[in-house]
């Protein structure tokens, strides 16, 4: 636990004086991340990130989390990107007859989509015209508040599992903690900054943050179950790996994005 606690505190205050920083710090940063990820999920996935299948599905998850408009281009179409890379993965199929399965590169396609959109959607965020910084802090703190909320309610009065076979110690008291204090959290935002959000707005993206994040937790212990394995990786000593750390943002950050609810 306490080799658990300086990481996390090193890791957050060095994640947020970067995002602080902004530009391309920051996204330099999410790019880095979402390139450890996704050779995390290829490898959690018996592949090796050589395999043409593998290198096909780098080369579009950086289309997709590359923070295109700081180099003054426009941003690929998310569906042009991941059917270039359908037909690539598919021809491959094809010309290894068959010794490169489609079941293989189906994963691909799906890692690239999961990993890269996540990853560009905490940078498209950032890079917001209008207040950039404080919708990636009221999502990021919304999140957070939600995992410290579930956490800490849940070792209080948990009694009931929330999905005991996916993951056993997570129970519905904890799960409904993590949503009431990611309410008040974004609740706090909108009173902070009455020009920026209207409470109501406010309570939406706290419960989309809350929920669709628990899911994105939820999400990587069962695929971790179906690999049996642990933890994604060992980049941050007592969290695991890259995606161990971020499978609720690269799910919370798509979702608020893809709902409309922030200004464009």
């Amino acid at each position: 636990m306490k080799q658990r606690i300086v990481t996390g505190v090193i890791a957050a205050a060095g994640f947020v004086a970067i995002a602080l920083a902004g530009g391309w710090f920051y996204a330099g940063l999410l790019v880095l991340m979402a390139i450890v990820g996704f050779y995390e999920y290829v490898r959690m996935n018996g592949m090796d990130w050589r395999h043409p299948a593998s290198i096909i599905g780098f080369a579009a998850m950086l289309m997709l989390a590359l923070p295109w408009q700081l180099i003054g281009w426009d941003q690929p179409s998310a569906l042009a990107v991941l059917w270039i890379e359908a037909l690539l993965l598919l021809s491959v199929t094809v010309i290894a007859k068959n010794k490169i399965t489609i079941d293989s590169v189906a994963l691909m396609l799906l890692g690239s989509l999961y990993v890269g959109y996540g990853f560009g959607a905490l940078n498209a965020v950032r890079q917001l015209e209008e207040n950039g910084m404080f919708w990636t802090f009221m999502l990021l703190g919304c999140i957070i508040a939600s995992d410290v909320g579930a956490y800490f309610v849940g070792r209080a009065i948990g009694r009931n599992k929330l999905w005991p076979s996916i993951s056993p110690n997570k129970t519905i008291e904890g799960a409904v903690g993590g949503i009431l204090l990611s309410l008040v959290t974004a609740i706090c935002f909108a009173i902070a900054a009455p020009d920026k959000i209207e409470i109501a707005i406010a309570l939406v993206i706290g419960l989309i943050a809350a929920v669709a994040g628990q899911m994105g937790d939820l999400i990587q212990s069962a695929y971790k179950r179906v690999r049996d394995i642990k933890d994604t990786g060992a980049i941050l000593p007592g969290h695991g790996g890259i995606l161990d750390r971020c499978d609720s943002w690269i799910i919370v950050f798509p979702l608020v994005v893809l709902s409309g609810l922030l200004p464009t």
